[in-house]
Protein backbone atom coordinates (compact mmCIF):
# COMPACT_ATOMS: atom_id res chain seq x y z
CA UNK A 1 0.00 0.00 0.00
CA UNK A 2 2.79 2.41 0.93
CA UNK A 3 4.62 1.59 -2.30
CA UNK A 4 1.49 2.31 -4.34
CA UNK A 5 1.03 5.64 -2.58
CA UNK A 6 4.63 6.52 -3.28
CA UNK A 7 4.16 5.83 -7.00
CA UNK A 8 0.93 7.85 -7.01
CA UNK A 9 2.76 10.93 -5.68
CA UNK A 10 5.37 10.98 -8.46
CA UNK A 11 5.40 14.40 -10.18
CA UNK A 12 4.79 14.59 -13.90
CA UNK A 13 7.91 14.20 -16.02
CA UNK A 14 9.76 12.04 -13.46
CA UNK A 15 10.20 8.35 -12.80
CA UNK A 16 10.92 6.45 -9.61
CA UNK A 17 14.21 4.54 -9.47
CA UNK A 18 15.78 2.57 -6.60
CA UNK A 19 17.58 4.94 -4.25
CA UNK A 20 21.36 4.89 -4.27
CA UNK A 21 22.98 3.18 -1.29
CA UNK A 22 26.51 2.40 -0.12
CA UNK A 23 25.50 -0.50 2.15
CA UNK A 24 26.42 -3.23 -0.39
CA UNK A 25 29.97 -1.83 -0.43
CA UNK A 26 30.06 -1.94 3.38
CA UNK A 27 28.91 -5.57 3.30
CA UNK A 28 31.53 -6.50 0.69
CA UNK A 29 34.25 -4.74 2.67
CA UNK A 30 33.22 -6.61 5.82
CA UNK A 31 33.31 -9.98 4.07
CA UNK A 32 36.75 -9.19 2.64
CA UNK A 33 38.08 -8.32 6.11
CA UNK A 34 36.52 -11.47 7.58
CA UNK A 35 38.39 -13.73 5.15
CA UNK A 36 41.58 -11.67 5.38
CA UNK A 37 41.60 -12.30 9.11
CA UNK A 38 42.05 -16.03 8.51
CA UNK A 39 45.68 -15.40 7.51
CA UNK A 40 46.38 -12.33 9.67
CA UNK A 41 44.55 -11.86 12.97
CA UNK A 42 41.24 -12.72 14.60
CA UNK A 43 40.80 -9.01 15.38
CA UNK A 44 40.53 -8.28 11.66
CA UNK A 45 37.97 -11.05 11.30
CA UNK A 46 35.93 -9.62 14.18
CA UNK A 47 36.06 -6.14 12.63
CA UNK A 48 34.98 -7.60 9.29
CA UNK A 49 32.02 -9.35 10.92
CA UNK A 50 30.92 -6.03 12.44
CA UNK A 51 31.08 -4.30 9.06
CA UNK A 52 29.28 -7.22 7.37
CA UNK A 53 26.44 -7.18 9.91
CA UNK A 54 26.13 -3.39 9.63
CA UNK A 55 26.04 -3.68 5.84
CA UNK A 56 23.32 -6.36 5.90
CA UNK A 57 21.17 -4.39 8.36
CA UNK A 58 21.60 -1.12 6.47
CA UNK A 59 20.87 -2.76 3.12
CA UNK A 60 17.79 -4.50 4.52
CA UNK A 61 16.45 -1.20 5.84
CA UNK A 62 16.69 0.19 2.31
CA UNK A 63 14.27 -2.52 1.15
CA UNK A 64 12.04 -3.43 4.10
CA UNK A 65 9.34 -2.65 4.97
CA UNK A 66 9.18 -0.18 2.03
CA UNK A 67 11.67 0.09 -0.80
CA UNK A 68 13.45 3.44 -0.94
CA UNK A 69 13.09 5.28 -4.23
CA UNK A 70 14.16 8.60 -5.66
CA UNK A 71 12.46 10.67 -8.36
CA UNK A 72 14.56 11.23 -11.48
CA UNK A 73 13.59 13.83 -14.06
CA UNK A 74 13.03 12.44 -17.53
CA UNK A 75 14.75 14.44 -20.27
CA UNK A 76 13.05 13.66 -23.61
CA UNK A 77 15.10 13.67 -26.77
CA UNK A 78 14.56 12.62 -30.34
CA UNK A 79 16.59 10.14 -32.33
CA UNK A 80 16.73 10.34 -36.10
CA UNK A 81 17.41 7.09 -37.91
CA UNK A 82 18.51 7.30 -41.51
CA UNK A 83 18.57 4.20 -43.68
CA UNK A 84 20.48 4.49 -46.93
CA UNK A 85 19.90 0.99 -48.20
CA UNK A 86 16.58 -0.03 -49.70
CA UNK A 87 17.22 -3.74 -49.39
CA UNK A 88 17.81 -5.71 -46.20
CA UNK A 89 21.17 -7.50 -46.05
CA UNK A 90 20.88 -11.19 -45.23
CA UNK A 91 23.38 -12.96 -43.00
CA UNK A 92 24.96 -16.01 -44.52
CA UNK A 93 24.25 -19.08 -42.40
CA UNK A 94 26.96 -21.68 -42.89
CA UNK A 95 29.59 -23.52 -40.88
CA UNK A 96 31.90 -20.47 -40.82
CA UNK A 97 29.34 -18.10 -39.33
CA UNK A 98 30.49 -16.44 -36.12
CA UNK A 99 27.27 -17.32 -34.26
CA UNK A 100 28.22 -21.00 -34.45
CA UNK A 101 31.46 -20.60 -32.48
CA UNK A 102 32.55 -22.00 -30.17
CA UNK A 103 30.93 -25.26 -31.26
CA UNK A 104 32.50 -27.00 -28.24
CA UNK A 105 33.24 -25.72 -24.76
CA UNK A 106 33.53 -26.87 -21.13
CA UNK A 107 31.10 -26.60 -18.25
CA UNK A 108 31.70 -24.61 -15.08
CA UNK A 109 31.19 -27.78 -13.05
CA UNK A 110 34.15 -29.36 -14.84
CA UNK A 111 36.27 -26.40 -13.73
CA UNK A 112 35.22 -26.97 -10.10
CA UNK A 113 36.00 -30.68 -10.41
CA UNK A 114 39.37 -29.77 -11.92
CA UNK A 115 39.98 -27.35 -9.03
CA UNK A 116 39.54 -30.10 -6.45
CA UNK A 117 41.70 -32.51 -8.47
CA UNK A 118 44.39 -29.87 -8.87
CA UNK A 119 44.18 -29.11 -5.16
CA UNK A 120 44.83 -32.78 -4.41
CA UNK A 121 47.87 -32.77 -6.71
CA UNK A 122 49.11 -29.62 -5.01
CA UNK A 123 48.87 -31.33 -1.61
CA UNK A 124 51.06 -34.16 -2.90
CA UNK A 125 53.67 -31.71 -4.21
CA UNK A 126 53.59 -29.64 -1.02
CA UNK A 127 54.03 -32.72 1.17
CA UNK A 128 56.87 -33.89 -1.08
CA UNK A 129 58.54 -30.52 -0.48
CA UNK A 130 58.07 -30.86 3.28
CA UNK A 131 59.56 -34.36 3.35
CA UNK A 132 62.51 -33.67 1.02
CA UNK A 133 63.52 -30.22 2.31
CA UNK A 134 62.32 -30.12 5.93
CA UNK A 135 61.89 -33.85 6.72
CA UNK A 136 58.36 -33.26 8.00
CA UNK A 137 54.82 -33.74 6.72
CA UNK A 138 53.56 -30.91 8.89
CA UNK A 139 55.80 -28.07 7.72
CA UNK A 140 53.69 -26.99 4.67
CA UNK A 141 50.46 -27.58 6.61
CA UNK A 142 51.54 -25.46 9.56
CA UNK A 143 52.94 -22.81 7.25
CA UNK A 144 49.57 -22.42 5.55
CA UNK A 145 47.27 -22.84 8.52
CA UNK A 146 49.34 -21.69 11.48
CA UNK A 147 51.55 -18.77 10.45
CA UNK A 148 49.94 -15.46 11.31
CA UNK A 149 46.98 -16.95 13.17
CA UNK A 150 46.23 -15.22 16.44
CA UNK A 151 47.86 -16.98 19.36
CA UNK A 152 50.58 -18.63 17.26
CA UNK A 153 52.65 -15.78 15.90
CA UNK A 154 56.20 -16.41 14.65
CA UNK A 155 56.37 -20.15 15.50
CA UNK A 156 59.76 -21.75 15.78
CA UNK A 157 61.18 -24.18 13.24
CA UNK A 158 60.49 -27.09 15.61
CA UNK A 159 56.86 -26.01 15.98
CA UNK A 160 56.44 -25.82 12.19
CA UNK A 161 57.71 -29.40 11.91
CA UNK A 162 55.36 -30.77 14.57
CA UNK A 163 51.63 -31.54 14.47
CA UNK A 164 49.23 -28.75 15.43
CA UNK A 165 45.50 -29.56 15.33
CA UNK A 166 44.25 -25.98 14.95
CA UNK A 167 46.72 -25.19 12.17
CA UNK A 168 45.76 -28.40 10.37
CA UNK A 169 42.03 -27.60 10.51
CA UNK A 170 42.60 -24.04 9.30
CA UNK A 171 44.87 -25.28 6.49
CA UNK A 172 42.20 -27.75 5.34
CA UNK A 173 39.56 -24.99 5.32
CA UNK A 174 41.78 -22.55 3.43
CA UNK A 175 42.97 -25.09 0.87
CA UNK A 176 39.50 -26.57 0.24
CA UNK A 177 37.81 -23.20 -0.18
CA UNK A 178 40.63 -21.91 -2.36
CA UNK A 179 40.50 -24.99 -4.59
CA UNK A 180 36.76 -24.52 -5.00
CA UNK A 181 36.99 -20.79 -5.77
CA UNK A 182 39.90 -21.18 -8.18
CA UNK A 183 38.09 -24.06 -9.90
CA UNK A 184 34.95 -21.94 -10.18
CA UNK A 185 36.92 -19.06 -11.69
CA UNK A 186 38.70 -21.50 -14.00
CA UNK A 187 35.38 -22.91 -15.21
CA UNK A 188 34.02 -19.41 -15.83
CA UNK A 189 37.09 -18.49 -17.92
CA UNK A 190 37.11 -21.68 -20.00
CA UNK A 191 34.93 -20.27 -22.82
CA UNK A 192 37.67 -17.68 -23.47
CA UNK A 193 40.13 -20.42 -24.47
CA UNK A 194 37.85 -23.38 -25.24
CA UNK A 195 40.52 -25.20 -27.27
CA UNK A 196 43.38 -24.79 -24.78
CA UNK A 197 42.17 -25.57 -21.22
CA UNK A 198 45.52 -27.11 -20.24
CA UNK A 199 47.43 -24.00 -21.36
CA UNK A 200 45.02 -21.76 -19.46
CA UNK A 201 45.20 -23.85 -16.28
CA UNK A 202 48.80 -25.10 -16.44
CA UNK A 203 50.69 -22.03 -17.68
CA UNK A 204 48.70 -18.80 -17.81
CA UNK A 205 46.82 -19.25 -14.52
CA UNK A 206 49.83 -20.35 -12.39
CA UNK A 207 52.00 -17.54 -13.78
CA UNK A 208 49.41 -14.87 -12.93
CA UNK A 209 48.56 -16.36 -9.51
CA UNK A 210 52.19 -16.83 -8.47
CA UNK A 211 53.14 -13.32 -9.60
CA UNK A 212 50.18 -11.81 -7.73
CA UNK A 213 50.98 -13.62 -4.47
CA UNK A 214 54.73 -12.95 -4.75
CA UNK A 215 54.10 -9.20 -5.03
CA UNK A 216 51.41 -8.92 -2.34
CA UNK A 217 52.06 -11.67 0.25
CA UNK A 218 54.72 -9.62 2.01
CA UNK A 219 51.99 -7.17 3.05
CA UNK A 220 49.32 -9.78 3.81
CA UNK A 221 51.42 -12.34 5.71
CA UNK A 222 55.12 -11.45 6.13
CA UNK A 223 55.90 -14.67 8.03
CA UNK A 224 54.57 -16.87 5.25
CA UNK A 225 56.35 -14.73 2.64
CA UNK A 226 59.67 -15.14 4.47
CA UNK A 227 59.42 -18.96 4.75
CA UNK A 228 57.82 -20.00 1.47
CA UNK A 229 60.01 -21.44 -1.28
CA UNK A 230 58.72 -19.59 -4.33
CA UNK A 231 60.29 -21.94 -6.87
CA UNK A 232 58.57 -24.92 -5.30
CA UNK A 233 55.40 -22.87 -4.91
CA UNK A 234 55.45 -22.15 -8.67
CA UNK A 235 55.97 -25.85 -9.41
CA UNK A 236 53.00 -26.71 -7.18
CA UNK A 237 50.85 -24.14 -8.99
CA UNK A 238 51.81 -25.59 -12.38
CA UNK A 239 50.98 -29.08 -11.08
CA UNK A 240 47.63 -27.77 -9.85
CA UNK A 241 46.84 -26.23 -13.24
CA UNK A 242 47.98 -29.17 -15.35
CA UNK A 243 45.93 -31.68 -13.36
CA UNK A 244 42.91 -29.34 -13.40
CA UNK A 245 43.25 -28.89 -17.17
CA UNK A 246 43.53 -32.62 -17.82
CA UNK A 247 40.44 -33.32 -15.69
CA UNK A 248 38.49 -30.65 -17.58
CA UNK A 249 39.53 -32.13 -20.93
CA UNK A 250 38.45 -35.62 -19.85
CA UNK A 251 35.18 -34.88 -18.06
CA UNK A 252 33.97 -31.45 -19.14
CA UNK A 253 33.84 -31.51 -22.93
CA UNK A 254 30.40 -30.59 -24.28
CA UNK A 255 29.01 -29.39 -27.57
CA UNK A 256 27.63 -25.89 -27.74
CA UNK A 257 25.03 -25.36 -30.47
CA UNK A 258 22.93 -22.61 -28.89
CA UNK A 259 23.68 -20.12 -31.67
CA UNK A 260 23.14 -22.56 -34.52
CA UNK A 261 19.98 -22.59 -36.65
CA UNK A 262 17.34 -25.20 -35.88
CA UNK A 263 18.16 -27.42 -38.91
CA UNK A 264 21.83 -27.49 -37.84
CA UNK A 265 20.95 -28.36 -34.23
CA UNK A 266 18.69 -31.17 -35.48
CA UNK A 267 21.42 -32.48 -37.78
CA UNK A 268 19.34 -32.07 -40.95
CA UNK A 269 20.91 -31.79 -44.39
CA UNK A 270 18.81 -29.54 -46.62
CA UNK A 271 19.59 -30.32 -50.25
CA UNK A 272 17.87 -27.22 -51.61
CA UNK A 273 19.73 -24.70 -49.47
CA UNK A 274 21.76 -22.09 -51.33
CA UNK A 275 25.36 -22.13 -50.03
CA UNK A 276 25.74 -18.40 -50.69
CA UNK A 277 22.66 -17.61 -48.63
CA UNK A 278 19.62 -15.60 -49.69
CA UNK A 279 20.12 -12.26 -51.37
Amino acid sequence: MADSEQHAQVPAGTVLLPAQTAWPLVLAFGLALSFAGLVTSYNITALGIVFAIAGMIGWARQVFPVEHHEAVTVVPHTMDLEIDRRRVARIRIDESHRSLFPMQTYTVSSGILGGFAGGTAMIVLAELYGIVIHHSLWYPINLLGGAGVAGWLNPSYAELNSFNLRATIIAIIIHTSTSFLVGLLYGALLPILPKHPVILGGLIGPALWTGLLHSSLGLINPFFDAHVNWWWFAVSQVGFGLVAGLVVVKYGHVKRMRGAPLPVRLGLELSGRDEKGPE
